[in-house]
């Protein structure tokens, strides 16, 4: 025997998905087999054995919609219905799952606003969205949420700003809301998230400048903001306060002023990807203290090499043995290519210096480049 309120539950989300084939093993209300033996029903334990706590039904080419009677599987605590083909809305009644944890949607073609109702659901850590086709704006409600770890609402079509509620979520580990049509500044109070690693806002159509608490976030790793129209300049100290960061990314942006001096104290630092601003001045010579570096991307911005001494940054970078990718192409820099050019590491497969006023000749050695597949050299002076 089990609880009539789940079995009725799962009969009635079968009911609405297809192909039922995929839902073979569910059985029906004279079912000889237990609900909490069917596919991806997960029953707890002990002081509720026959209680549905977990539903697992990813990636089973399922289509259909959410039924709104999956609100009453009240002991559920996971819920994963990503990877199919779902359409409709995600039903409120989700909202009255108070011990759902784990909530993943992703990679499905889910449309309508996001429940409200979520508010209600206070021990959730995970809202995973992903890959729908939601629109709307995100619920300011979700800032109500005590245990949130991770709020991934990615590729979908969500408008409005981001809420500034959200740097109530004292638990928050990663943001992601890159591509969707949020407009707006980034608020100020994100900068209260003590916790938070991975931040990523990537194609919006956010404006305004980074709000200086955002650089108080010590723990952040990523810092994914490309494809905006930000503007401001980057603090000069922001490698001293973001002592962890992996990758910097904001490309496509308005921002200006010269490339943090401070960058190679983020010892752990592996992408800098700041193509399509307006930053400006040289390189920082110290760049090549920075030993994990994977990809330092400066394209299409006001970089400027004068004199000798601007060009020592590659002499350092050659202490970067696992660099692949040093894009400088459409700056400012000027003089004698360097022989240093040739010393960089075997790893390389990208070296953009195209669009510069860089005159001489191109050193023999830089054929000791056996991995590169994309050298750009026009639009120059050399002989």
């Amino acid at each position: 025997m089990g609880n009539t309120d789940d079995l009725q539950a799962l009969l009635s989300i079968k009911a609405h998905l297809y192909p039922s084939e995929s839902l073979s093993s569910w059985g029906s209300k004279n079912q000889t087999v237990h609900y909490c033996k069917w596919l991806g029903v997960k029953c707890g334990s002990l002081q509720y054995p026959k209680r549905v706590t977990a539903l697992d039904l990813d990636s089973l080419n399922l289509t259909g919609k959410i039924s709104p009677d999956i609100g009453n599987l009240t002991f559920l605590q996971k819920l994963n219905l990503s990877g199919n083909q779902l359409q409709g809305y995600i039903p409120q009644e989700l909202g009255r799952l108070s011990n759902l944890q784990f909530l993943n949607l992703m990679d499905n073609a889910l449309g309508g606003t996001i429940p409200t109702s979520f508010a209600n659901c206070s021990n959730l850590v995970l809202i995973w969205l992903d890959s729908n086709k939601l629109i709307g704006e995100i619920p300011v409600e979700l800032g109500s949420l005590p245990k949130l770890s991770f709020l991934l609402l990615a590729e979908n079509d969500l408008t409005g700003v981001i809420p500034p509620p959200l740097g109530n979520l004292s638990s928050l580990v990663g943001i992601d809301m890159s591509e969707n049509n949020l407009r707006g500044q980034i608020p100020s109070s994100l900068g209260r998230l003590i916790l938070l690693k991975h931040f990523t806002v990537t194609s919006n159509r956010l404006t305004g400048e980074m709000p200086s608490s955002f650089f108080n976030l010590s723990s952040l790793c990523n810092f994914f903001v490309g494809d905006n129209q930000l503007s401001g300049v980057l603090p000069p100290d922001m490698g001293n306060m973001l002592p962890r960061l992996q990758v910097l990314q904001a490309f496509e942006n308005q921002f200006e002023g010269p490339i943090p001096i401070s960058l190679p104290n983020a010892s752990s630092l592996e992408k800098i990807v700041l193509c399509q601003n307006k930053f400006s001045g040289p390189v920082p010579k110290n760049i090549g203290m920075l030993r994990n570096l994977l990809r330092v991307s400066l394209c299409d911005n006001l970089m400027e090499a004068k004199q000798g001494e601007d060009w020592e940054f590659l002499t350092t970078l050659a202490n970067c043995s696992n660099l692949q990718l040093l894009d400088l192409s459409n700056n400012m820099l000027e003089g004698v290519l360097p022989n240093s050019i040739a010393k960089l590491s075997t790893q390389l497969t990208w070296l953009g210096l195209g669009g510069n006023w860089i005159n001489g000749n191109i050193p023999t050695e830089i054929w000791r480049y056996i991995n590169l597949n994309k050298l750009s050299m026009d639009r120059m002076l050399l002989t």
